[in-house]
């Protein structure tokens, strides 16, 4: 792991508890103040990663990761950063899950789903996984204070249904979906910006590699029957859990309670859950038979997908008369990123630095040349590593431009096709619901038509009968109502073959309709795929020469930092120069 000193081996990392500045392991005290330096209590605070991510504090802690705040050193912009589990990093499972997070959530390209700006390792071998810093709380605390009102839990749903409708279009399940998950941002007019985060140990279609047999991934208070039984084989469980989130977000409870995992798995497989209206009055019976269709035991009873859901949802906030969220295009066009400018950083600080101590010559001395010469020789020193540094952080901040137009295309291009992908999940969604219902309509056909032929049969033996009561010797009205009872049997047969060959027709056109647009999708998704990979070369390229630019400019920021203390000592003791150590104190603080 890197420091921002650029030092490594030993992990602990030194402050001066005065001014703030930080130290290697090595140093005793502060330069400026001459204070002895204190620890840091995380020996990741205050380091450089990847050339350009300085570690600011910690902001979450979890079993898999701790996340932190940090700041981009070339563009002065605030991010988090989620390192893995140093004692989970010999796992190569459990290190590829955790890859896989920010693969699947950069894929999506979603503003209901967190941004990834990179992912990479540390120094020491360290997943991490860089992302947007977001300002606000997750859905968990805000459940836990009460129901939410009504119109702002629909807000909500809409936003995370069509998070999840993008996720399922490309083919990514999250498998974890819960209040922890979902994150709610303030946008400026006061309403929420729904956030979808973890994807952790989502699953794509493509790729069962990580999923072993019998292994079980999720919270036991969400997960639907199929999964508990070990057959999720798409997106619907994903719709389940939303619907224990909808029903949690509308009455503050879940809908099924039990004192242990086991107890949950029996509830969510056989207990029907409590209708939502009976909880809480105030919600439209249209939105309590949305969460229960989401809470069907079977994956077949459920929305057909989460653009379905998104739609009913929509349908629901109209009736009530009030302003659905903003699109996703909306969203886009409002949270796009500006063009990255050069940050103010520590090679303008060591600047400002090499100058003032220019002046403490000048004024100890009367002039730099009547000073020691060491101390003039250590300040030439000092000038040529900053001009080195100021030329090194030029050249990260130009590849640091390059890697952003690239990221820009690369997002330009998800957003294109991920426009084009929900467009086209809509129409597939739709053609889905037209094929269940076809199917559904053919299965009643199918199952009247076998009942009519039981009826003929039954018309049939019936007339057999009546013919061995007559035996041809004199006519019979039982036997002529046989005969007529025979006719209109085999005219109902008839008419609903007809009818059953019609719905499959169309069962069949619906098939086709379906078949083609799923061909559409996944030539989408490859065209995707085919545009990340000719951008993962210029992006390797551009951030190692971020790394490698940034590792040594550390390095000469350590030498910097070694020739400073070496210049103050002897000068600390002049009273005359205590406005300059001000100045360098206050530079330091900054």
């Amino acid at each position: 792991m890197k420091r921002l000193d650029g030092t490594r081996g030993s992990r602990d990392v030194k402050t001066c508890p005065q001014c703030k500045m930080r130290y290697p392991n090595e140093a005793t005290y502060c330069f400026v103040e001459g204070a002895s330096l204190v620890t840091l209590p995380d020996p990741r605070i205050g380091t450089l990663l990847a050339g350009r991510y300085v570690i600011e504090e910690v902001i979450g802690e979890g079993g898999m990761a701790t996340v932190y705040r940090a700041r981009h050193k070339l563009t002065d912009r605030e991010l988090a950063v989620k390192i893995m589990n140093p004692l989970l990093a010999s796992d190569a499972v459990v290190r590829e899950r955790f890859r896989r997070e920010a693969r699947s959530a950069q894929k999506l390209a979603h503003p209901n789903i967190i941004e990834i700006e990179g992912q990479g390792d540390t120094e020491d071998g360290t997943a991490y996984i860089a992302m947007e810093l977001l300002q606000g709380e997750s859905l968990a605390p805000v459940i836990a204070r009460g129901p939410l009102d009504v119109d702002r839990a629909i807000h909500v749903m809409i936003q995370i249904a069509r998070g999840v409708a993008r996720a399922h279009d490309l083919e990514i399940i999250h498998r974890d979906i819960k209040p922890e998950n979902i994150f709610l941002c303030r946008r400026e007019d006061g309403s929420d910006l729904v956030k979808v985060l973890d994807f952790g140990i989502a699953k794509s279609r493509q790729d069962s590699r990580l999923t072993g047999q019998g292994e079980l991934f999720g919270t036991p208070q969400y997960m639907a029957p199929e999964r508990i039984m070990g057959d999720d084989t798409g997106g619907s469980s994903d719709i389940y859990a939303l619907g224990v989130v909808f029903f949690e977000m509308l009455t503050g409870e879940l809908p099924f309670n039990a004192p242990d995992v086991t107890v949950f798995f029996v509830k969510h497989m056989e207990e029907a859950p409590p209708p939502v209206r009976s909880l809480n009055v105030r919600v439209p019976e249209e939105l309590d038979d949305l969460v229960q269709r989401m809470l069907a035991k079977s994956p077949a009873d459920r929305p057909v997908d989460a653009h379905r859901v998104h739609q009913d949802l929509l349908e629901i906030i109209r009736d009530r008369e009030a302003v659905a969220p903003p699109s996703a295009v909306e969203e886009d066009v409002v949270h796009s990123a500006p063009p990255p400018t050069l940050a103010a950083g520590p090679a303008d600080q060591w600047a400002r630095r090499v100058f003032v101590l220019d002046q403490m010559l000048a004024k100890a001395f009367g002039a730099k040349a009547r000073a020691p010469g060491e101390l003039t020789t250590i300040l030439d020193q000092a000038n040529a590593l900053v001009r080195q540094v100021v030329s090194l952080r030029t050249e990260s901040f130009r590849a640091q431009q390059t890697l952003e137009q690239i990221d820009g295309k690369g997002r330009e291009k998800r957003t294109q096709l991920g426009f084009a992908v929900d467009q086209l999940g809509v129409d597939a969604s739709k053609a889905k619901e037209d094929l269940r219902t076809a199917r559904e309509a053919l299965r009643r056909c199918e199952d009247e038509a076998r009942d009519a032929r039981a009826r003929y049969e039954a018309a049939h033996k019936e007339a057999l009968f009546w013919e061995g009561r007559c035996g041809f010797l004199e006519p019979s009205a039982d036997l002529a109502q046989a005969y007529r009872s025979i006719a209109d049997s085999v005219d109902e047969w008839l008419a609903l073959q007809q009818e059953a060959r019609r719905s499959e027709e169309l069962a069949d056109a619906a098939e086709r309709v379906a078949n083609d647009l799923d061909f559409q999708l996944r030539e989408l998704r490859a065209a995707l795929s085919k545009h990340e990979q000719e951008l993962d070369s210029s992006r390797d390229a551009c951030e190692a020469r971020i790394v490698n630019h940034g590792k040594d400019a550390d390095r000469l920021e350590t030498e910097l930092l070694e020739l400073t203390t070496r210049f103050c000592e002897p000068l600390r003791t002049r009273p005359e120069l205590a406005p300059l150590f001000k100045e360098l104190d206050t530079d330091a603080a900054a």
